[in-house]
């Protein structure tokens, strides 16, 4: 029986792309939440360089990073395969989780921070989700026919994004501006597949209202 920890938060979408992963795979794991403030030593003996959630401890040995954690998951453990069989596939895959993983953190920006920045981090927001929306133009999923490693990276844009619209009452997405967008997404969520894999969106939704609202009274 592999010993496997995770490090995280749980309604971080980073922790959230492990845990589908391991899920995935059928992998029991011990989750510990930890707090950013107060940082544990497991955590910054774990990651000494970034000192970041994830980590994933597996028989005593740290892996960081969310998207390197899942590729080592995808290639450790036995169960069904996240990135694709086929190498063209796989590059493909890796190159649009990458462009997830660089542009996604403009979705939390666009919340979360006030005049100029936050004016400039919606831009790029917009500028994102141009790109996906024409990438999605005519067909259903970013690789191969069915949801996976880049689905799993893109969680932040896929679910969080709309938490945080509806947490905050701005929407910066409508079907009108990024139909084939607003579809994947639509089909992400309500999809019985991927269901399985999502945290509480109520939950997540309570957690970013709170958040939001102590931003605003801090003010």
């Amino acid at each position: 029986m592999a010993d496997v920890k995770l490090l995280g938060l749980w309604y971080s979408p980073y922790s959230h792309r492990v845990e589908w992963a391991l899920k995935i795979k059928g992998v029991e794991y011990e989750f510990i939440e930890e707090d950013l403030r107060n940082k544990s030593p497991l955590l910054l003996e774990s990651n000494p360089i970034y000192k970041k959630i994830p980590v994933l401890i597996h028989n005593g040995k740290p892996i960081c990073e969310s998207m390197v954690i899942v590729e080592y998951i995808d290639e450790t453990f036995e169960g069904p395969s996240i990135l694709p069989k086929d190498p063209y596939d796989r590059a493909i895959a890796r190159f649009w989780a990458k462009f997830f993983d660089e542009k996604g953190s403009s979705v939390g920006r666009s919340f979360f921070l006030k005049g100029e920045e936050q004016e400039k981090a919606k831009e790029e927001l917009h500028e994102m989700l141009k790109v996906v929306d024409n990438e999605l133009k005519d067909k259903k999923y970013f690789v191969v026919d069915k949801f996976g490693f880049v689905d799993i990276v893109a969680n932040v844009v896929a679910l969080w994004l709309g938490v945080l619209e509806e947490a905050s009452g701005v929407v910066l997405v409508t079907n009108e501006k990024y139909p084939n967008f607003y579809a994947w997404r639509d089909e992400y969520i309500n999809c019985s597949e991927n269901k399985k894999y999502l945290p509480s969106r109520n939950e997540l939704l309570a957690k970013f209202k709170a958040r939001i609202l102590a931003a605003s009274v801090a003010e």
